[in-house]
């Protein structure tokens, strides 16, 4: 294959281009299929899968239910996506981008839908008033990283997650892209976790819980192959000293085993924890 690419005048899709995502990947949304979600006995209805967007929502309801808030009970439901059960019909009308994860609030008059993951951060901690300062500068520094994360997900994964370890062919230009502002934003949480203890305050918020299981996994080499030893993350110390502190919290750790295939692929009440033995997500 050529180094190089010419575009066309008029771009059109090849069905068969886009390696181990060819399948799923389509320019055009809608449901491509009739399916009815499953709803469980909890207010919280939880469509999702533990990718790190996944585990930014179920840490969150995991650590609102260790903070002693019991309405955030919830069922959390396993979407396969690379079965394409983010097309379904059901999952559609929750979120029309078709993207995992998404919330349906049963515990309102008329049902809430919530779709994006930082979208159902802030949801949850207005809902419960947990893990979001109510006013002033700690709270605009907290909506701050929190929007920070959610910008810099896609220059993470879909840029250099996918062209390091996920596209059927390596260039280098893109992964040299990529990998520099992967790295560049590891410096700028590394800077930030060097004057604070969390990300928007001396206080764990929302903010971590986006951030920490998309940084986490790159940092302790859970992520893309051998993608700590070739970003050289060891170097972020103030990162590392973040991730071992937040890795300890109980339910943090419960939250990144739901809808997990090392886990539970469905979690509907505390209880499901204890059939797990030595789980790690």
């Amino acid at each position: 294959m050529s180094d190089t690419y010419t575009p066309p005048k008029v771009w059109t899709w090849d069905k068969s281009n886009g390696g181990q995502f060819a399948s799923i990947n389509r320019p055009v949304s809608g449901a491509t299929h009739e399916k009815v979600l499953p709803v469980g006995q909890h207010g919280l209805q939880l469509y999702s899968l533990a990718t790190p967007n996944g585990q930014k929502v179920t840490i969150m309801l995991e650590e609102l239910l260790a903070a002693g808030h019991a309405g955030a009970e919830y069922d959390a439901w396993f979407i396969d996506i690379g079965a394409g059960d983010q097309f379904g019909s059901g999952f559609v009308e929750i979120n029309p981008n078709s993207k995992i994860p998404a919330l349906l609030d049963r515990t309102e008059a008329n049902p809430v839908r919530v779709f994006e993951s930082g979208a159902i951060l802030i949801y949850l901690a207005e809902k419960f008033g947990a893990f979001l300062p109510t006013s002033g500068a700690a709270r605009a520094e907290t909506f701050s990283w929190l929007n920070w994360q959610m910008g810099s997900a896609p220059f993470i994964g879909g840029g250099f997650g996918h062209f390091y370890f996920y596209a059927p062919e390596k260039y280098e230009y893109p992964i040299n892209r990529y990998a520099m502002e992967t790295k560049r934003l590891f410096d700028v949480a590394d800077k930030r976790l060097a004057q604070s203890r969390f990300l928007g305050s001396d206080d764990y918020s929302i903010a971590d819980m986006a951030a920490y299981p998309w940084l986490g996994n790159l940092w302790r080499g859970d992520a893309y192959g051998d993608a700590k030893t070739f970003l050289g993350l060891e170097e972020y110390e103030n990162v590392g000293r973040w991730v071992t502190e937040i890795d300890a919290r109980e339910a943090t750790q419960r939250g990144r085993l739901v809808n997990n295939r090392k886990g539970l692929l469905e979690r509907h009440s505390a209880q499901d924890f204890e059939s797990l033995v030595n789980a790690t997500a």
